[in-house]
């Protein structure tokens, strides 16, 4: 239908076609989406444009039950409702949020309201079951239950749309039927289907969460190859689950990835201070400040693209106010295949510049252990960025320490040139120093820790050693780490080369290719730094690529 048949092999792979509508892939993708709930605000947008340019066609979104969560979907269909203008927007509810009632009668009736037989049948009804509010309260609730048994659409209807369904959405051709019926409906109106997520393929019908974001699988039994691998996530929820056992005040929170997050180990050894709010990462944040305002330690488990949509709440609701809410954010750095929607590459950039806001990076699994125990120790914000996937594989301590706010570990001495390394970039500086002795170059590796507040006094204490530095991390370089460090550098006649990602959407593909197109590998890195010496001899005959960042510049 697309154009993209040909191509449909390459999809979410490097130079592929992207796994999510994009407007620049094709005339048929009339939005870029990602994330969630947008579709009722820009469809109503795409509607007002054509009323004001005067032409004549049908505008329809189709929003998920899990978008439905989302309060962008709300705001945008009170506003449809009040503006009236003709859109039709279909909710596929397949029965993992929204009721699953359904049936031949709904449908039957849904055929029905689209002919308008039946609405003035409704509208008698809810008048007349109006006339009872007086009868006392019990009588009262039983009337406003009677309302929605009957018709489920209500709350639609009072935002000002015409609701229609609940239709079975894999009724083809009853569907055909009522979309025909719905062309020339003037005004808002909401065609509410039921679907089974996964229908036709047993093991997905019978495991849509698994399904729902499936690699590769055997396509006759559904199962998929099983890797021991121990990730950040697996660290960060093992970890937080056996804190919670000895502390009675940690809570979790999520906006619709339990299992993303690890956070679904935590919900079945403590459900009742488990909290998935739904696609609602706004909420989320307030919610957690309102916990900890009431003296709990409420830790919201978020993706760092997703984190994006609460800036304001981090703001305002909690580090304004110094509230004890721990960010812990997933997925921070290049994510692979989901694309530029995806990488969390911006939230260095957002974040390290909020007052009160502590603000941590693990260079290995260990210490990710270690900065979760502190954040809920010093009763201050906090946010700790982690990557996708698994770390170098160290020794795990058997318990968790407190770390000094704001120190780096010097993780090896050298007196050439200093490697300013934060999160995952630090065991491939660690690697490129190694790389660097064998030609006779003994790097420094700063291990930074804390990105806010930075240490600045272990910078200039490496100063003393070396005046060439390269700085190392997976954020764009704009606002990023490497920009502190210069700052903090600023005025000395320190050599700051910076190593990260260009302030750019970085395409989808898988994590290695990325980081090696973009120099994030250890011998890029090495590379750079030989040639930064004036020594560009090239190392395991890596390509020598163009830096991201800026030229190497001389304070």
């Amino acid at each position: 239908l697309t154009g993209r048949k040909q191509q449909f092999h390459t999809v979410r792979t490097f130079g592929g076609i992207s796994g999510f509508p994009k407007i620049s892939e094709s005339d048929y993708d009339t939005f870029g989406t990602g994330h969630a709930s947008s579709s009722v605000s820009v469809a109503l947008g795409f509607a007002t444009a054509r009323d004001l340019k005067k032409e004549k066609f049908n505008v329809v979104a189709i929003i998920g039950d899990g978008s439905m969560t989302g309060g962008l979907a709300f705001e945008g269909l009170q506003n449809a409702g009040h503006l009236k203008k003709s859109m039709l927007i279909i909710l596929n509810d397949n029965e993992m949020f929204i009721s699953q009632t359904v049936g031949a009668i709904a449908g039957y009736f849904a055929k029905l309201l689209t002919l308008g037989t039946i609405k003035n049948a409704q509208e008698k009804v809810i008048k007349f079951v109006s006339r009872f509010r007086g009868f006392g309260s019990p009588f009262t609730k039983f009337i406003r239950r009677v309302k929605v048994m009957l018709f489920p659409g209500m709350l639609f209807e009072e935002l000002g749309f015409r609701y229609i369904g609940p239709v079975n959405g894999h009724n083809i051709d009853n569907l055909i039927e009522i979309l025909s019926n719905l062309k020339d409906l003037k005004g808002p109106t909401l065609l509410h289907l039921t679907t089974k997520k996964g229908k036709g393929f047993e093991p997905a019908e019978s495991n849509p969460a698994k399904f729902h974001g499936i690699g590769k699988f055997d396509p006759q039994t559904g199962k998929t190859e099983k890797k021991m691998e121990i990730t950040y996530t697996n660290i960060f929820a093992d970890t937080l689950t056996r804190l919670a056992g000895f502390n009675d005040n940690i809570v979790a929170i999520t906006a619709a990835m339990a299992s993303g997050t690890g956070l679904d180990k935590f919900a079945r050894e403590f459900p009742e201070r488990f909290f998935d709010v739904g696609i609602a990462e706004e909420h989320a944040v307030c919610f957690a400040a309102g916990l900890a305002l009431n003296g709990m330690q409420p830790v919201c488990a978020i993706y760092s693209t997703f984190l994006q949509r609460c800036l304001d709440n981090i703001i305002c609701d909690v580090c304004l106010q110094g509230l004890p809410v721990i960010f812990a954010i997933d997925r921070a750095g290049l994510v692979g295949e989901d694309g530029p929607t995806h990488h969390g590459i911006f939230d260095i950039s957002y974040l390290k510049f909020i007052p009160n806001l502590i603000f941590m990076a693990p260079g290995d699994e260990n210490e990710l252990q270690h900065m979760l125990n502190t954040a809920l120790t010093i009763n201050k914000p906090c946010a700790i960025r982690y990557p996708r996937g698994t770390g170098p594989g160290v020794a795990m301590d058997m318990y968790q320490s407190v770390y000094p706010i704001g120190k780096a570990k010097l993780a090896r001495k050298g007196k050439d040139l200093c490697f300013a390394a934060i999160g995952s970039l630090v065991h491939p500086c660690l690697e490129a120093a190694e790389i660097l002795s064998k030609d006779g170059i003994e790097a420094m590796v700063l291990n930074m820790r804390f990105i806010s507040p930075l240490d600045e006094q272990a910078l200039k204490d490496a100063f003393l050693e070396s005046k060439n530095f390269i700085t190392a991390e997976e954020n764009v370089l704009k606002g990023g780490f490497g920009e502190s460090v210069k700052a903090v550098l600023a005025g000395t006649d320190a050599q700051v080369l910076s190593i990260g990602l260009p302030n750019d959407f970085i395409e989808q593909g898988d994590i290695k290719t990325l980081r090696n197109k973009y120099g994030l590998t250890a011998e890029n890195i090495a590379n750079a730094a030989k040639k930064m010496l004036g020594k560009e001899r090239q190392i395991n005959n890596c390509k020598s690529l163009d830096l991201p960042g800026e030229k190497n510049n001389k304070k």
